[in-house]
């Protein structure tokens, strides 16, 4: 089977991706390459980092990769956090360690759309602070050639913090079409459903348009 360099270690996007490309490539991660660098994420949108991390695995590696960047568009807050998803707490401020990264995270996004005072209704039990999407898109370097694919989903941002499974966002954040926050939906309709496995699902109608 082809390998095909993801280029991340976390264990919940790598997990997502291998799950739906299973049967096209063995996926390898950053670690499994030995690449232990953090490689810098400094480009203004989430193509450019996309693009910047896939750029860093070839140049080292010699290896076909791909790599994406993500980030939740609050409406309310003018498409914040957007590509400073990961480190919106420590912008503010906030004190974080790897552990309460996303709760505290969470925690500075509710806060600033409650100092809003939304009046967006209520939704499954709870109000509704903002409309939002979730984005993802994914720069793949293969066989020479760049090629991008974007994917999104669009719902709200709630009030309270739903659901033990996901990460980041996921327990406040409630896809359209649903009555659940992506941390309630498990794991199977999650990966179904959601801006990652909508990009991930047209690189893979790429890889299949290649047969």
């Amino acid at each position: 089977m082809e390998t095909i360099v993801f280029a991340s270690n976390n264990e919940h996007k790598l997990q997502e991706i291998r799950n739906i490309l299973s049967g096209h490539f063995e996926i390898k991660s950053l670690h499994d390459i030995g690449c232990e660098a953090d490689i810098p994420e400094t480009g203004l949108t989430f193509e450019e980092n996309a693009l910047q991390k896939a750029e860093y695995v070839k140049a080292h590696y010699g290896l076909d990769c791909f790599a994406d960047d993500s980030g939740m568009e609050v409406e309310a807050l003018g498409g914040e956090p957007g590509i400073y998803s990961a480190r919106y707490a420590k912008m503010h401020g906030r004190e974080v360690t790897p552990d309460t990264r996303d709760d505290i995270n969470m925690d500075v996004l509710i806060e600033r759309l409650e100092a809003l005072k939304p009046q967006y209704g209520t939704l499954a039990g709870a109000r509704i602070l903002s409309p939002a999407q979730f984005r993802t898109c994914i720069a793949l370097i293969y066989k020479g050639e760049t090629h991008y694919f974007d994917g999104i989903v669009r719902g709200n941002i709630i009030d309270q913090k739903r659901g033990t499974e996901g990460f980041g966002y996921d327990p406040i954040f409630v896809p359209d079409g649903f009555d659940k926050t992506y941390a309630q939906l498990g794991n199977e309709t999650k990966n179904g459903i959601s801006h990652r496995a909508r990009a991930v699902q047209k690189l893979e109608a790429f890889f299949n348009s290649l047969k």
